[in-house]
């Protein structure tokens, strides 16, 4: 096997299963899951015709790059949705699609660091708290992480500014995540432009995972994005930026595993020559469907529509009693506890049925704390009547846990 393996941690939802091992809910209260971000409003019904009208392409092998239908659909919306349009996505050279973001954000790394390039071991930065695949993906291609804590301190933003000096001429990756996951704080144009300047002068690569931009609070101001920065700054052919995108959050089809990366037309093409051999190339039903979702904006807009309603009713329950504030995006909660975040967990499990992921799962120490301590993740996927109900029991709980 290979040695590297050893370095990877549990992932949270195993660690979270063996928290919650032994204990048995209150059985009057039925299970509410707010631990996993998976989405679960309905998806598009006419998405899901076109997938089914399209079965009959199973019968052929799916090429990597994908048909150029869909390549042109994905280039057309993100041409529009970040105003690229004095250099254009060229749907030949700035794009492929992918079988959802995590895939293509696991194997970048394995495509993009070069343990040959420096004398040390290389570095690959990612934010702390963070989605585990930026951790895994570094450690299994050789790189050494480097965990830079978003805090309040911080706004919950990465502050370049604290990477130390000596860290940058060894850094080959940068992985940001705007809109964040677990932390909904979305990069400005400034924070991007920084990096952009850094990643020139220390040659390194930046992965934008951009998977939350459509499920934003505020209809008239939508995330900036890596590639429209790139675009206002002039930088050529989006050299250095690679940002990944999915229909797993904007339309609610975490199944089709559908998604795409786009960017640095010179390393796409050699992460194309990787990926014909990784295999992992969208089926012809799913290239259809996916074709559909990127070309309509209508049930985008419904679904931020439905998130904005449940933040509404569950922070009204829930602000009284927990320190909890609206995300600019993302459908996550990051409140700040009044107590250790596993046996916060626990408690709430064993007696509301409620299940929510202790923040200490999606971060690791680093520069002296655990950005995650005591604080918990709350994903509000479920009904908009089952996360009111989710609030009242979390709020029962601390108003009762003490007596």
């Amino acid at each position: 096997m290979n040695s590297r393996l050893a370095s990877l941690q549990p992932y949270p939802f195993q660690k979270l299963a063996g928290l919650i091992r032994g204990l048995t809910p209150p059985p009057g209260k039925s299970a509410i899951r707010l631990s996993m971000g998976e989405p679960q409003h309905a998806a598009p019904a006419f998405v899901l015709e076109a997938l089914a009208t399209n079965l009959k392409g199973l019968s052929h092998y799916p090429v990597t790059k994908a048909s150029p239908e869909l390549r042109r659909s994905i280039c057309n919306w993100a041409n529009r949705r970040f105003r690229l349009s004095k250099a254009p996505l060229d749907p030949e050279r700035h794009v492929l699609p992918c079988a959802g973001t995590r895939e293509a954000l696991f194997s970048i790394a394995q495509a993009v660091v070069d343990r040959r390039a420096h004398a040390d071991q290389p570095v690959v930065i990612s934010p702390n708290p963070f989605y585990q695949i930026y951790e895994g993906a570094a450690l299994l291609a050789g790189a050494r992480p480097f965990f830079l804590n978003t805090t309040a301190a911080t706004n919950f933003r990465m502050d370049f500014a604290r990477v130390p000096e000596e860290i940058w001429p060894q850094v080959q990756l940068v992985y940001v995540c705007s809109p964040g996951n677990p932390t909904g704080t979305v990069l400005k144009h400034d924070d991007f432009a920084q990096l952009l300047q850094l990643a020139e002068q220390h040659d390194f690569l930046i992965a934008s995972d951009e998977c939350y931009s459509e499920i934003y609070l505020d209809e008239a101001h939508p995330p900036v994005g890596l590639l429209q920065v790139a675009h206002d700054l002039g930088v050529p052919d989006y050299r250095r930026c690679l940002v990944f995108h999915s229909l797993s959050k904007r339309s609610n089809l975490p199944g089709l595993r559908s998604g795409f990366v786009a960017g640095d037309g010179e390393v796409l093409e050699q992460y194309f020559q990787y990926r014909t051999y990784q295999g992992c190339a969208l089926p012809p039903p799913a290239q259809a469907a996916s074709i559909k979702a990127w070309d309509d904006e209508t049930h985008v807009r419904a679904n931020r529509d439905l998130y904005r309603a449940k933040f509404d009713a569950v922070l009204g329950i829930l602000k009284p009693v927990l320190k909890a504030e609206k995300p600019e995006a993302g459908f996550y909660l990051w409140p700040e506890l009044p107590q250790d975040d596993e046996t916060f967990t626990r408690e709430l499990y064993a007696r509301e049925n409620v299940l929510v992921l202790p923040g200490s799962y999606l971060s690791r120490h680093a520069q002296g704390e655990n950005p995650g301590q005591n604080r918990v993740r709350l994903a509000l996927v479920a009904s908009l009547d089952e996360c009111i109900e989710a609030a009242k029991r979390i709020r029962h709980h601390l108003e009762t846990r003490i007596a």
